[in-house]
């Protein structure tokens, strides 16, 4: 089995980081691929970045040549998961409603640790529309940007801990770290909280082992048949973009040359 993990932003050392954690848990005979989008920003903090992100994801997953057999979306609360489960033939699933769907296995109620304040409606409007915010206790940000998760990393785990103990403070029974960057944080965490934590990678990755392991995918009946065929200009946008920086390039080894001939 063969499971692509796409981080949304484009930061490679995050990318990385999702990537080990997905490795750590996969079950052996399962192969761990991560990527993200060629373009885009190099982290998401908004609905404008997660709106770009979700644009540059399906523009990588229409140009990616490597077969897998499902999909995990290392984004938070963020938009696009539809449009790739209309995109692929294999289960999509996503970080969010992974990391809820195991946490509400564990206790009653759930909470969510997330980046930037900013972050919370956008999460919370994720969980209403997946039918999963009844039993969110809260939702709350730790105050840290999502590249300063990797600036000092125990400042990062003292930060989350100390955010997390409101959420269990507020009724929650486990807690679920909402960003794809807290990637491999949970032990540290939940030894401090003493309730269970979960990582959205981790359990997004043993869902799909699940999910695939039982020949199924997702519904093409109504609301992810594939996309209707039409014109869709300059899509997929990357390939636009090598071929532009590909004449670039041609343009200027030609202007280089013809410098060079008339100097002569």
């Amino acid at each position: 089995m063969r499971i692509l993990v796409m981080n949304p932003n484009t930061t490679a050392s995050m990318t990385a980081s999702i990537r080990a954690t997905a490795t750590a848990v996969a079950a052996p005979g399962t192969e761990i691929l991560a990527t993200e989008p060629l373009w885009g920003p190099e982290s998401i903090e908004g609905h404008f970045e997660g709106y770009l992100s979700a644009a540059a994801v399906l523009d990588r997953l229409a140009t990616l040549d490597v077969p897998f057999d499902a999909l995990v979306m290392a984004g938070f609360g963020e938009p696009g998961r539809e449009g790739a489960q209309e995109l692929l033939d294999v289960p999509v699933l996503d970080i969010t409603e992974s990391a809820a769907q195991m946490a509400m296995m564990l206790g009653h109620a759930y909470g969510i640790v997330t980046t930037l304040d900013r972050s919370v409606p956008q999460i919370r409007d994720r969980l209403l529309t997946a039918g999963l915010l009844q039993r969110c206790a809260a939702v709350r940000g730790t105050g840290l940007g999502v590249l300063e998760l990797e600036e000092d990393p125990l400042r990062t785990v003292e930060v989350i801990v100390e955010t997390a103990r409101e959420v269990v403070r507020a009724g929650a029974e486990a807690v679920c770290l909402g960003c794809g960057g807290m990637a491999g944080l949970q032990e540290k965490v939940s030894a401090a909280l003493g309730v269970p934590v979960v990582d959205g990678v981790a359990a997004a990755v043993k869902f799909a082992e699940a999910v695939v392991g039982l020949g199924l995918t997702t519904s093409t009946g109504r609301s992810f048949a594939p996309p209707r065929p039409k014109v869709i200009g300059s899509w997929p946008l990357s390939s636009h973009l090598a071929r532009d920086a590909a004449f670039s390039q041609d343009t200027a080894r030609h202007t280089e040359f013809s410098g060079q001939t008339s100097g002569i």
